[in-house]
């Protein structure tokens, strides 16, 4: 049974994707103590808002096993989680440390980590499924934020449209049928040092996410 047909939207165990399998394997060796396994998704099951990013880091989702935690990209995500009513606290540690996310989860478009940060196409394809079951979980009046080009066409083909007609842009807004789809770039470290994403540029995309979600 296919991941599509059997609905899943994670497995612990995977290991489709020989390049990925085998890097993970290099990097337990070197870390014992990461998790060096795909990463589940983290926060409410039946939540209305979802915040799709690309890869584990491998410092931080990779070693701690819970999306944007222990690494930089997750400083400034989880403080606007905080802020806009969607996380119980303003910083994730550990994936056992009681933060609770309310009415969000978080995901990836590639669970597991790849090297360089940089998965290729056939992996993003192959896990694709399991985004596509993730979203079809979603609520009526659902926001999914794309956090960069590569989760927003993950998220685009999961849905079995043509990426000409979505195109990623910081702070657009695409109507997806089944739910809103809100374009961000990514809160990674290059993005925020070079300034490409400033945090009033973050805080403004949150601000949309929990207008849309209250109306």
């Amino acid at each position: 049974m296919s991941v599509a047909e059997s609905g899943e939207i994670f497995d612990r165990d995977c290991r489709a994707c020989p390049r990925l399998a085998t890097f993970l394997d290099g990097v337990k060796e070197r870390y014992p103590d990461y998790y060096c396994r795909p990463v589940p998704p983290f926060g409410a099951p039946d939540a209305r808002f979802l915040v799709v990013g690309l890869a584990p880091g491998m410092h931080g989702a990779n070693r701690s096993g819970r999306p944007f935690t222990g690494d930089h990209a997750g400083i400034l995500l989880y403080q606007m989680l905080h802020k806009y009513g969607f996380a119980s606290r303003d910083h994730s540690e550990a994936a056992d440390d009681g933060l609770l996310l309310v009415d969000c989860r978080i995901t990836n478009a590639v669970k597991c980590l790849p090297p360089d940060n940089k998965p290729v196409g056939a992996e993003i394809n192959t896990c694709n499924s399991f985004l596509a079951n993730e979203l079809m979980t979603l609520p009526e009046n659902s926001v999914v934020m794309a956090l960069g080009g590569i989760a927003h066409r993950a998220i685009v083909k999961s849905m079995g449209f043509r990426q000409v007609e979505f195109k990623f842009a910081h702070a657009a807004l695409h109507d997806l049928e089944q739910f809103q789809m809100l374009d961000s770039y990514h809160c990674s470290r290059y993005n925020t040092n070079t300034r490409r994403l400033t945090e009033t540029m973050f805080d403004a995309i949150f601000a949309k996410a929990r207008e849309l979600l209250d109306k």
